[in-house]
């Protein structure tokens, strides 16, 4: 007896090794493509303020370079989504990595903030390929349930993306220029590539006739354009209550309107509006829009506030920032095993929530001269905020989601984690640069004395600063240094009080999040057992006594061994 057992224990340790192998040998080329994304975005983060004043680009100038690839990355993302229901998703990830890194490359080559800008949007087409299809692809070959056994794995390319990012563009712009840091992501995405072409073998999809919502796409386009345009603008170029505000504003409520009566009518809407029958993913939408504004506003003017209000270099303001990667990372390697392991995940996001509000409150008391320490810990808990909710929302939609609607399921989900960055950071730099010009008017006085101190150097450092240009403060004389320093980061601050109530009302979304077991089944398994009508393990009763398998096939033996397994289960319920 004792043998019999030894031997079956040792065939399904064998087993499992195996299935380990081929799973992680099918996300060797996903890991690499996201960490080119990645790599190409940190790389550039804390290269941005010298290259708008390289570029004799103002605040509203550096708030469009990062909004432009916000929105487009936001718009495409559930219209990679609905490809991924319909198309190939391995051709649709290494289509998505080509246009993002070629535009990435032409980025490189910009000589004014409009054609900067214009290849950051093209780039964010790419980008919201990637955020979309890694999801899906993610939930095709892993289930929910063991899915934090490789979040090490995401997490690990994180940690080099995001940390050795910003410093190696820091040192890259120190060195050899700002220019270089749009090509160093290139031979890491042919490399990509070619793996992924060699290891990413997903499970044959039944061919369907392609309907696209072109109308819905252009709808949701201008709406999401007209309303950044205002926010940016506004109290600057025209008054918050004017004739373009009334023709902005009118237009992307009258498009939004539109959009959602012609998503009620399309046969492939590009967000179908039944998904928000689903609780979860209401409340996941909702709490995923704070988790946007935290990660990608907080981040974008960290970086700034590292260089304009304490007067850092592009490569320290990449050391300085470390505090906050550090909490997403550690925070989503662990809880991410520990979901894993445990299969509790709302006790976690709840936490996650608590964290975003400290963070986003703490962050808006900062001044130039606050202890480093303390801004540290601010952006740490900010970080472990993000990391404890980014991906564990997504994680709970596709546990709940119709197999046949994964890829809209997931991509909208993270549609409106971009879209509440996008707004945030559009949102955050209107306000940053209206506090900056009241400050400015306020300290006039200070600044013309500062000025007249340096004489000619001072006239000269004066005209840069009435043309709005962004000024590189770590080359400033220390008199008029200090006063820059102090003007932004009190604006810095005020923007980040933005995100505060809107994490609260994330919190508030996921109190009220069903706490649903996760499935141990993935994406294709659901459909297997949907077609061969296994009513008992659609509920999480019957998917609890199954073992975690994967999509991807290790012998025979195995897939006949997961079958039997599949079959048992269901027989007491008839």
């Amino acid at each position: 007896m004792a043998t019999s057992t030894t031997a079956t224990g040792t065939v399904a340790t064998a087993d499992e090794k195996r299935r380990h192998r081929k799973v992680l040998q099918a996300l060797s080329g996903l890991l690499l493509g996201m960490f080119v994304s990645m790599l190409a975005s940190t790389v550039v983060s804390t290269s941005l303020p010298v290259i708008v004043h390289d570029l004799d680009g103002d605040q509203a100038a550096f708030t469009w370079v990062i909004t432009a690839t916000l929105l487009t990355t936001a718009i495409s993302t559930p219209i990679w989504g609905k490809l991924a229901d319909l198309f190939n998703r391995k051709l649709l990830i290494q289509l998505a990595i080509v246009i993002f890194v070629l535009a990435t490359a032409a980025a490189g080559f910009s000589q004014n903030p409009g054609t900067l800008i214009a290849f950051r949007a093209l780039q964010g087409i790419g980008a919201g390929g990637l955020a979309a299809l890694s999801q899906v692809i993610m939930a095709d070959i892993i289930s929910p349930r063991e899915r934090g056994r490789y979040m090490g794995l995401f997490g690990a390319v994180m940690a080099v993306a995001t940390v050795g990012g910003p410093l190696l563009g820091g040192v890259i712009t120190d060195t050899l220029g700002w220019r270089w840091n749009f090509f160093v992501a290139i031979p890491f995405a042919v490399v990509a590539l070619i793996i992924m072409q060699r290891t990413l073998h997903l499970p044959a999809r039944p061919k369907q006739k392609a309907r696209i919502d072109y109308l819905g796409i252009v709808l949701l386009s201008v709406s999401v354009s007209l309303l950044l345009i205002w926010v940016t603008n506004a109290g600057n170029s025209y008054d918050w209550w004017s004739t373009e505000t009334i023709l902005m504003v009118g237009g992307a409520l009258l498009g939004i309107a539109l959009f959602i009566v012609t998503e009620l009518r399309a046969k492939e809407p590009l967000v179908p509006l039944t998904l928000f029958k689903n609780r979860t993913f209401t409340l996941a939408v909702i709490a995923s829009i704070a988790t946007g504004i935290a990660m990608f506003g907080t981040s974008v003017f960290l970086s700034q506030y590292m260089q304009m209000a304490r007067g850092a270099t592009p490569t320290e303001a990449g050391i300085m920032t470390i505090p906050m990667i550090a909490g997403l990372l550690l925070s989503s390697i662990v809880i991410g095993g520990l979901i894993s392991r445990h299969g509790h995940w709302k006790p976690w996001l709840i936490v996650g929530g608590v964290l975003l509000i400290a963070g986003s409150f703490l962050l808006s008391t900062i001044h130039y001269d606050t202890n480093f320490a303390l801004v540290s810990l601010y952006m740490f808990l900010l970080g472990a905020g993000v990391g404890m909710t980014m991906q564990n929302l997504v994680l709970i939609v596709q546990n709940t989601a119709n197999p046949s609607e994964m890829g809209v399921a997931s991509s909208g989900v993270t549609f409106f984690r971009s879209l509440g960055g996008t707004i945030g950071v559009s949102v955050m730099g209107a306000a940053l640069a209206s506090s900056a010009t009241t400050l400015f008017g306020d300290r006039k006085a200070d600044i013309g004395a500062a000025l007249a101190k340096l004489g000619e150097q001072g006239a000269a450092i004066g005209q840069q600063l009435q043309s709005g240009t962004i000024p590189q403060v770590s080359a400033l004389p220390e008199g008029i240094r200090v006063i820059i320093e102090d003007i932004y980061a009190q604006a810095i601050a005020h923007s980040f009080l933005i995100a505060v109530p809107v994490a609260v009302v994330s919190l508030i979304a996921i109190l009220f999040l069903p706490n649903i077991p996760l499935t141990r089944m993935t994406t294709s398994e659901r459909v297997a057992a949907s077609e061969a009508d296994l009513a008992t393990v659609s509920v999480s009763e019957g998917m609890a006594v199954l073992e975690a398998t994967g999509t991807v096939p290790t012998t025979d033996a195995a897939d006949a061994d997961s079958a039997a397994a599949r079959d048992e289960a269901s027989t007491p319920s008839r």
